[in-house]
């Protein structure tokens, strides 16, 4: 994605006329993701078992599309974009990456990097904080590595997907679409490497926050 373009499209200032995600964002500025989600920007959370599990999330489905509620999805976008970016970043530096794999993962990092510095921008004080990760060995080995990269790359597409009907600005909207259509040409690289079906389906299922966060949760911890 050319952050360049999206960042001069998408913008706090040119979201926010009128104040309203500002407004959102205050209670919100310099909380750590598991402050974010303690205070129920995204319906509530809960700490399970060793790693952090999102339980009990809620996405009412009469809720209204607000600038409010876009500033709580882009965050959540931004803790997925922290946390896919980490992902390569790591396994790069283990260097237990070679050929193919890792050049598309030097791509792919470079994406997920460019991803998080836009939402950054566009939430601005408003952003919530990168949390802390553990791959929990997923690193350190190609054929683990390409394993979760399917889980993680196929996971953003359906996350995109499932929160895309909830937006409510025009700009908002076409930013993720931008970077919706990159996931999914990650999931089908790396899906290729890995020698499984590039696209094993017609159609995806949209997930909700809740899906999507108790498959991220294992990796996030605070």
């Amino acid at each position: 994605m050319s952050d360049r373009i999206t960042m001069g499209a998408l913008s706090l200032d040119s979201l926010d006329s009128d104040g309203a995600i500002r407004e959102a964002g205050a209670s919100l500025a310099g909380d750590t993701r598991a402050d974010f989600f303690k205070k129920g920007a995204l319906g509530g959370a809960a700490l399970i078992g060793g790693g952090v599990f999102l339980a009990g999330l809620v996405e009412p489905a009469a809720a209204r599309p607000s600038k409010r509620q876009d500033v709580k999805i882009l965050n959540y976008a931004l803790t997925l974009e922290y946390l896919e970016s980490e992902f390569y970043i790591e396994a790069i530096k283990k260097g237990s990456l070679s050929g193919e794999v890792l050049d598309t993962a030097r791509i792919i990092r470079d994406h997920e990097v460019a991803h998080v510095k836009f939402l950054k921008q566009a939430l601005g004080g408003a952003a919530v904080k990168k949390p802390k990760f553990d791959f929990m060995n997923t690193t350190g080995d190609q054929a683990t590595f390409l394993a979760t990269a399917i889980v993680l790359e196929d996971t953003g597409v359906s996350a995109y997907a499932g929160q895309g009907p909830r937006l409510f600005q025009k700009p908002v909207v076409k930013a993720a679409l931008s970077i919706h259509s990159v996931e999914a040409r990650h999931a089908a690289r790396v899906r290729s490497l890995a020698g499984k079906n590039f696209a094993p389906r017609a159609f995806d299922k949209p997930l909700g926050m809740k899906a999507v966060l108790n498959r991220a949760g294992p990796f996030i911890k605070g």
